[in-house]
């Protein structure tokens, strides 16, 4: 190949757009109790975690002991938690609405405000029959203790909640 037209082929591949880089994520393998951070399509940091009390299937409604499966996304991060530090997920999704609106579980208002929520990826009702206040937070991964949360050692903690924005996506797989 001749000077001039590589110099022209480098150039031109310069001024391309790079290939957006893969948004920074959560995959959580409840299985597997463990806590994947993606970024760039890469695994960052993978640790161990602790789930709710009764691990096993989807989580239904307030007080039944399951952490949710599905995607999510942070939509509160609290450097004051009293379990450590913690990353509040977009549970219940709209999907999680639509399905106790269909079992009678929550009202379609209720439902309403959830889609809502989600849709300005805020923070959707808590307060409803299917439960809240879904957290990855601090304290302790060595067995499923929490009511539904996520639970990571607290130096994971810390380095995650450093890793972590507002809006990063959350996959809890089963």
């Amino acid at each position: 190949m001749n000077k001039p037209l590589l110099a022209v082929l480098l150039f031109v591949a310069a001024l391309a757009p790079a290939a957006p880089a893969a948004a920074p994520r959560i995959v959580v393998f409840k299985a597997e109790r463990r806590l994947e951070f993606q970024q760039d399509g890469r695994i960052v940091k993978t640790c161990r975690v602790g789930l709710g009390t009764h691990p096993a299937g989807h989580k239904l409604r307030q007080g039944d002991g399951r952490t949710p499966e599905g995607i999510y996304y942070v939509c509160v991060k609290n450097a004051h938690s009293q379990y450590y530090l913690s990353l509040g997920l977009s549970y219940p999704s709209s999907g999680d609405a639509a399905r106790a609106v269909a079992a009678g579980a929550i009202t379609q208002g209720e439902s309403t405000a959830i889609a809502r929520a989600n849709s300005n990826r805020s923070t959707p009702p808590w307060n409803t029959a299917l439960g809240g206040e879904i957290f990855i937070h601090g304290h302790g991964s060595g067995s499923d203790w929490t009511l539904g949360c996520i639970a990571l050692d607290d130096a994971d903690m810390k380095e995650l909640f450093n890793l972590v924005s507002k809006g990063t996506a959350v996959e809890v797989r089963p």
